[in-house]
């Protein structure tokens, strides 16, 4: 195997870990200098797109959102980037690992979610300095 491909497998590893599929549209929010390059590279390796920015006005599969402590009021960052998502889309809220500058906690996720109509499905590492935590809009009986 080239050192290509098993770059190519890793960048595809990253982002299938957490659920990322081919065709995908995904929406990135909050982008900064402080963003995982790595992970933002695996996605768009696997969804075969570049991720389409804030300002995008049709509708997405998954909402990258990147979130800091001092970017304000969670609820309505929630509730703004939900309105592009496609029925069973999510968001995928990014915050800094504990320790790192602009790190969320976890209860502020807990409470900030449901009264954004979402559920928690899912946290994990992310990358190297973001927690990953996966939100989800209550499916609705019919």
């Amino acid at each position: 195997m080239s050192a290509t491909a098993g770059q190519a497998q890793t960048e595809r590893s990253l982002a299938e870990r957490l659920g990322f599929k081919a065709g995908q549209v995904v929406q990135e929010i909050g982008y900064d200098d402080d963003c995982d390059d790595e992970l933002r590279s695996s996605i768009e390796t696997v969804t075969g797109t570049e991720l389409v920015d804030e300002d995008y006005e049709e509708v997405v599969d998954v909402v990258l959102l990147w979130w800091r402590d001092e970017d304000g009021d969670l609820v309505e960052g929630l509730i703004d980037a939900m309105t592009a998502v496609t029925g069973g889309g999510h968001v995928w809220l990014l915050t800094p690992k504990a320790g790192r500058d602009g790190h969320v906690e976890p209860s502020d996720i807990g409470e900030a979610a449901p009264i954004a109509g979402l559920s928690q499905t899912s946290s994990v590492s992310a990358a190297r300095d973001w927690s990953g935590t996966r939100l989800v809009a209550p499916k609705t009986r019919r």
